[in-house]
């Protein structure tokens, strides 16, 4: 009589043993470099856009620019050149002119009517400050006459270092005498008298 055996060839346990893989810890370089990765991918993008940006509103600047020139007539911007050329050429040649009627006014002040002048010249000094140096020559009523026309003269603030010499007698019995004296450059500036000038005629 046969015997049935129901083998079974499936095993009752697996033949490879299931082990379980550990996880293993992200590190903190590996968070810093996907960090640092995606800031440089962001940055790039951005830069890239905002370059984009500034490209129109370059693009937009020059336009505008153009259209303003186009406006004016560039005969006209020729002639302002030209004119603003001159009237630089011309302050400056203001700015080194002098004038020589405030020593006058200044000389009318305190001359004395026993005192009178011959001569008038006056030159530059080099190297002294921009002074201007006036030498006279004139006739007094004897030395009294000189001596309290030289107080008057040291009083005098636009007047420095006043000096009175060669003193002599003529042959009407009048002192002769030679003056020297220096002027700030400020004083006798033709700029500032036209100044002084417009606001006195106000």
């Amino acid at each position: 009589m046969d015997q049935n055996f129901q083998t079974s060839f499936i095993p009752k346990k697996p033949m490879i043993e299931e082990r379980a893989i550990p996880s293993q810890p992200v590190s903190l370089f590996t968070i810093i470099s996907i960090f640092i990765f995606f800031t440089v991918v962001i940055g790039t993008g951005a830069l890239y856009f905002y370059n984009g940006i500034l490209s129109k509103d370059i693009i937009k600047m020059e336009s505008d620019l153009n259209l303003a020139k186009d406006r004016f007539e560039p005969s006209k911007i020729i002639q302002l050149q030209v004119l603003d050329k001159r009237l630089s050429a011309a302050s400056e040649i203001l700015s080194k002119h002098i004038a020589i009627s405030p020593i006058f006014k200044a000389l009318q002040d305190i001359t004395m009517k026993t005192v009178r002048y011959t001569k008038f010249e006056y030159q530059i000094e080099e190297g002294k400050g921009e002074k201007i140096l006036v030498k006279m020559s004139g006739t007094a009523v004897g030395y009294k006459s000189v001596a309290l026309q030289s107080d008057l003269f040291a009083k005098n603030k636009y007047f420095i270092d006043p000096v009175f010499s060669n003193l002599m007698l003529d042959d009407k019995g009048n002192v002769v005498f030679d003056l020297e004296f220096s002027v700030d450059r400020a004083f006798i500036d033709y700029k500032k008298v036209i100044e002084v000038n417009a606001e006195v005629l106000n």
